[in-house]
């Protein structure tokens, strides 16, 4: 499957934006679904958003409504998540995945089993 690589983690303050950029080598790119998830230390892997294979349509957790944004650029073989108004809460490692599935119709309601390839993770540190 696709290999994925993020990058753009770092360490931010309270309220601070931050991108992260999801780059895929993967040859039939623009047919997945493509998604972030998060793993806090101690916690289990949660969803974050995922992003549709046209880029049509879109999900999100409940906890990052309205404060992130996901994107994806086909052409670039890239995914992006926009991270804004960041708390403490957001600190995590910020995965980039790729569905298993060719042309999914829905991207509601996604679970990490959903998804077949991931990338190593990027850091992202929020600090009060």
């Amino acid at each position: 499957q696709a290999q994925l690589a993020e990058s753009g983690g770092g360490l931010v303050q309270a309220g601070g934006s931050l991108r992260l950029s999801c780059a895929a080598s993967g040859r039939f790119f623009d047919r997945f679904t493509m998604g972030w998830f998060r793993q806090a230390p101690g916690k289990e892997r949660e969803f974050v958003a995922a992003i549709s294979w046209s880029g049509g349509s879109t999900d999100y957790a409940d906890s990052v409504k309205g404060r992130f944004s996901i994107s994806r650029d086909n052409a670039k073989k890239t995914v992006y998540l926009q991270m804004n108004i960041l708390k403490p809460e957001d600190t995590a490692v910020y995965y980039c995945a790729s569905d298993r599935a060719e042309f999914r119709e829905r991207v509601e309601k996604l679970g990490e089993r959903d998804f077949g390839s991931w990338g190593q993770g990027t850091q992202v540190t929020v600090s009060s």
